[in-house]
């Protein structure tokens, strides 16, 4: 039940992905205000994800998520009411709440099985995630039926029901609770734990760059290879549909082999992916004895889709082994630790959107996005080599003496 709740609040969390298209080209904005478009549903649901997190080890995950979920539907009916670019960034806020779901839910799922089962059974729960491939593959048929007016009505309706299920079919269990013997202040001192901040940065690719990019795709898609909406909401499902489902097999494998041998291969393998999407579309003119020659130099769309594909399983896996690096070494404040971690997920979803949009104003390379996500997974490799990996041998897994 708090897989289907948490696919429901990710359907809603990347509704603009879609409706965003139709919106742009309404009210004819340029592509730093669509990427902030699409991204404000994304800050609200990562600034929530702190106190959501403390709330959930105080109260239990399953009056939090109820809450939570009951909070969104009136501001998702309202969206098809907008008419200006404001009431949409407005609106858009309030609806990001539904992305603060993935705390409580993560929370709330991992107390119930014992450590050796957790990675498995919070990889499950994240497998709503597809929840963002579900919106390109439901929304583009909707706004070509009825216009995209009617997603966020339908939404709002799915919602609702959701919440209803949800409260009938979930129970509670007072043991999971921390209580009133934690003080807030004792659940913020994870912030000077060094250990959180290098998860929260690998979780900002896994997840931020997932989020980011589930945004972008589709609107790139249409840009760069000519599709309608409906198409290229398809091929962008490729990336997205991966990137959520294969997230249990990512805690299955963070379960058998650890989450640091995981998570470096990941990033190892995300790195190879994002160096081949940067390049550009390019074409090259060469002097040769015969006189020049002109070739191209580009992914078509099988090979960029291919790509795509490989990466959204790989941080599918990566998300869940971020996640259970937590589980191992937090076992009594999960939420709290979560909520940090994906609190610097949500602000990567946030700004990278903004970001992929200013550096298309900027340069006019739409591959810029990718080769803004080659540094930041750079930074990553970088970091995780020199606090983890110099000291062990990776492929054992066993601690080597220092010098």
């Amino acid at each position: 039940m708090s897989t289907i709740a948490f696919t429901v609040c990710f359907m809603v969390w990347m509704m603009f992905a879609v409706i965003g298209i139709p919106i742009k080209n309404a009210l004819e904005l340029n592509e730093t205000q669509f990427g902030l478009l699409v991204a404000m549903p994304v800050l609200t649901g990562s600034l929530i994800r702190l106190p959501l997190g403390m709330l959930t080890d105080k109260f239990g995950g399953r009056i939090v998520f109820v809450i939570l979920m009951a909070s969104t539907i009136v501001p998702i009916y309202f969206i098809s009411y907008g008419t200006e670019f404001w009431h949409f960034l407005v609106t858009g806020l309030f609806v990001g709440v539904a992305g603060g779901s993935f705390t409580v839910g993560i929370a709330y799922c991992a107390r119930w099985f014992p450590k050796n089962q957790q990675g498995l059974a919070m990889g499950i729960f994240g497998a709503g995630n597809s929840g963002a491939a579900v919106t390109k593959l439901v929304a583009p048929s909707l706004v070509l039926a009825y216009g995209w007016q009617y997603v966020p009505q339908v939404y709002a309706a799915v919602m609702l029901g959701t919440v209803i299920l949800f409260w009938l079919f979930t129970f509670d269990d007072p043991a999971h609770k921390a209580g009133a013997k934690v003080t807030v202040a004792e659940q913020l001192a994870a912030l000077k734990d060094p250990r959180v901040w290098k998860y929260s940065q690998y979780y900002s690719i896994v997840f931020g760059g997932y989020v980011a990019l589930s945004l972008w795709m589709t609107k790139y898609y249409v840009a760069e290879y000519g599709f309608d909406i409906k198409d290229a909401a398809f091929l962008a499902a490729c990336f997205s549909l991966p990137g959520g489902v294969l997230r249990a097999l990512g805690g299955y494998f963070s379960d058998k082999f650890g989450a640091h041998k995981v998570t470096w291969w990941v990033l190892w393998f995300s790195w190879i992916c994002l160096f081949i999407l940067s390049y550009p579309q390019t074409d090259l003119v060469v002097q040769t004895v015969s006189g020049p020659q002109n070739f191209h130099i580009g992914l078509n769309v099988w090979v960029f889709t291919a790509l795509m594909f490989g990466m959204g399983i790989a941080w599918a896996i990566g998300k869940a082994s971020v996640f259970k690096y937590i589980s191992d070494d937090y076992p009594h404040n999960i939420g709290v630790i979560s909520g940090i971690v994906g609190l610097a997920g949500g602000l990567g979803g946030f700004l990278l959107p903004i970001m992929f949009g200013a550096l298309v104003d900027w340069t006019g390379v739409r591959s810029s996005c990718f080769m803004l996500m080659y540094g930041v997974v750079w930074v990553s490799l970088i970091w995780m080599y020199w606090t983890e990996v110099r000291n062990m041998d990776t492929m054992s897994g066993k601690h080597q003496l220092v010098a």
